[in-house]
């Protein structure tokens, strides 16, 4: 068919409240044996039996996985979560001591929400896990709630050799009765704000994250060894630049974190392998300007409350690939000077957010290319949100970049007629479409936005998708037949183009159009998909 009706099916929702709630002698588990040497069975999550080990013929009964070597062994385990990795000594004996040496990953996001429990449960682990560390995932607010504790932790053997430490604030956890739904969360603050006792009980440092609190120097024992840093709420003015030093980090996160900019470029100049970098929350420094060999990824996300200027320079970037704004940043200029290989920019808006891109002479003010001395051809994928859809800013920013084959729109309205086929006779003779993909999100299907997509159907001989999110459910037959015939998909310019109508995923109510919520995830090529 030439048109095709593509509804997502729903993501199946996770329960893990009741597997927070367990008890640390499950989570921390034993190396031993049980009394009279019976193996301890315990049941799959769902009451489901563990899979049948892979590698062998079906029915021989022939556990092969349980014959590698320890040291691999260890390294499976040591990718699980910590519950998981656990629940490994129940597989069969010769498993029992694999999970205390195996490298230790310690993620408390599934651990009770009980602030005190869970820092008994963390000192536990960490006192009977002989070593080393891959990973360590912990709120923010135990640094700040008792950073002498925090602290020990650091210096534990059990995480010798650490490759990934996150201090998460997003995250931050909340004891049962503020377990709630985000609806729910002003009217908890107002009830803690106005109760005194809540108040003397130290309630509301549940929710207040509190100022930025120095790093502890135990953090910095790991820096030869750490592949992946995230750093939140945390002050890095008096650290000393020469302990900035991370031979291996490839990816690094900042949220909310306070450091100078001589600070922040010494940071990173001794990265010599960083891939990824990612800063959140409130950005504190004046300028980011980047010269590194490696970095392939660099994404911005700000606070709501962030309304001063960033100024962002590309000086020397040779693989830089992806230019993220996550979220759209009040005041932020980006200026590059040499990125030979970008390829991905987004998601650049004209909302009210004061923005600008400049790329030798070429400025492009709020998404408006006015004067376009210098093209850019490394640049494939680009992603705008912006106010009113209009052919006439997008056929510029394609000019701008030529070479450009995936295209993702959003709009909040459709003011302008969007008439193109006398205005642009000339230009669509002596350009160049190279577009494979264009994303339309907020599509109700007006004439204005059918006139708009009608450019790219006409037009576009090398499209290959052309995808209409419309924010609804599409259950209508009647509906997709009407927009087949207004968008006159028979007179396509490509023939092995296919459009769908989806129902997208909140595009109205969200001005983020990436799915990155880890530094993790800047790897991802389309980040938009």
């Amino acid at each position: 068919m030439d048109l095709e009706a593509a509804v997502p099916q729903a993501k199946k929702m996770r329960t893990e409240a009741a597997e927070r709630q367990q008890e640390p002698e499950e989570i921390l588990g034993t190396a031993s044996p049980p009394a009279g040497g019976a193996a301890h069975s315990e049941p799959t999550p769902h009451g489901q039996e563990p899979p049948a080990v892979a590698g062998g013929e079906e029915g021989d009964g022939v556990d092969r996985i349980s014959s590698l070597p320890d040291a691999v062994l260890g390294e499976i385990i040591s990718l699980l979560p910590t519950k998981d990795g656990a629940r490994t000594q129940s597989l069969a004996s010769q498993w029992r001591h694999l999970w205390l040496s195996a490298p230790l990953n310690l993620e408390c996001s599934g651990l009770p929400y009980d602030e005190e429990a869970q820092v008994r449960i963390i000192s536990r682990i960490l006192a009977a896990h002989p070593g080393p560390g891959r990973r360590l995932w912990v709120p923010n607010q135990h640094l700040q709630h008792r950073a002498p504790r925090f602290d020990d932790w650091l210096l534990s053997p059990a995480l010798d050799n650490l490759q990934e430490l996150e201090l998460d604030k997003r995250k931050l956890l909340l004891p049962p009765f503020l377990n709630c739904c985000r609806h729910e969360w002003s009217k908890i603050t107002k009830k803690v704000n106005s109760d005194n006792n809540l108040k003397t009980e130290g309630v509301s440092s549940w929710y207040d994250w509190g100022p930025p609190v120095s790093l502890p120097a135990s953090a910095f024992r790991f820096s030869a060894t750490l592949r992946v840093v995230t750093i939140s709420q945390c002050n890095l003015l008096d650290q000393p630049t020469e302990t900035l030093l991370f031979p291996q980090l490839r990816q690094l996160a900042f949220d909310s974190v306070t450091i100078s900019d001589v600070s922040l470029h010494s940071m990173i100049a001794r990265c010599p392998v960083l891939e990824c970098l990612l800063f959140e929350g409130s950005i504190n420094f004046e300028c980011l300007q980047i010269n590194s060999p490696s970095l392939t990824s660099l994404a911005l996300r700000a606070s709501t409350n962030n309304w001063k200027r960033v100024n962002v320079v590309i000086e020397d970037a040779p693989l830089l690939e992806r230019l993220l704004q996550l979220e759209p940043l009040n005041g932020l200029h980006v200026s590059v000077i040499s990125a030979p290989k970008l390829e991905t920019l987004g998601c650049f808006s004209d909302l009210g957010f004061s923005s600008k891109l400049v790329f030798a002479t070429t400025v492009i003010q709020d998404l408006r290319a006015d004067n376009i001395t210098t093209v850019v051809h490394s640049v494939k994928t680009l992603t705008i949100s912006i106010h009113n859809l209009s052919i006439d800013l997008v056929i510029k920013l394609m000019r701008c970049f030529p070479c450009m084959e995936k295209l993702y729109i959003q709009s909040r309205v459709s003011g302008d007629t969007n008439y193109w086929r006398r205005k642009y006779r000339i230009f669509l003779r002596s350009f160049d479409i190279r577009l494979k993909t264009v994303v339309l999100k907020n599509y109700p299907g007006t004439n204005s936005q059918v006139n708009f997509a009608t450019f790219f159907v006409f037009n576009a001989k090398r499209l290959e998708l052309m995808r209409f999110e419309v924010g609804k459910k599409i259950d209508d037959e009647i509906y997709i037949a009407e927009q087949r015939r207004m968008l006159q998909l028979e007179k396509r310019a490509s023939g092995r183009a296919r459009f769908y109508f989806t129902t997208g995923h909140g595009c109205q109510q969200s001005y983020s159009l990436t799915h990155v919520r880890h530094v993790r995830d800047l790897s991802t090529t389309d980040p938009f998909e």
